[in-house]
């Protein structure tokens, strides 16, 4: 499956973005999906999961409250709706998808199979 993230852009401090990841050429419906970041000079780091079905989601403790994640699985789309940012949200964020067999914490990026190529979030007053 192939992943397009779209949606970064240049915020200010509390605005909102909203993050796309388009999927092309396998069943979307077949991958959890999951949003991770990476600011400069900083490990990637996990930010949110869904699952399959979209029943069920995880956050990284830093978004919780503020970042939700969404699916469309007839649109073949991921989102991340991103409120009340921060300058440490700055980062070039990344969707992915993760394969049905994998029972490992979504946390971990390792446990993805495909990636996005990013797209650069920036916080700034």
């Amino acid at each position: 499956v192939q992943l397009q993230a779209s949606g970064g852009g240049l915020v200010q401090i509390g605005g909102s973005l909203r993050l796309s990841c388009a999927a092309s050429g396998g069943t979307f419906s077949a991958y959890a999906m999951g949003w991770f970041r990476q600011a400069p000079g900083k490990e990637r780091e996990f930010v949110a999961h869904i699952t399959r079905s979209g029943d069920a989601t995880l956050y990284a403790d830093s978004v919780k409250g503020r970042f939700t994640i969404s699916r469309d699985n007839a649109k073949n789309t991921a989102v991340l709706l991103m409120n009340t940012l921060k300058p440490e949200d700055t980062a070039v964020y990344f969707c992915a998808a993760r394969r049905a067999f994998r029972v490992t914490t979504p946390v971990g990026a390792s446990s993805y199979d495909y990636w996005g190529q990013g797209t650069l979030v920036t916080v700034s007053s």
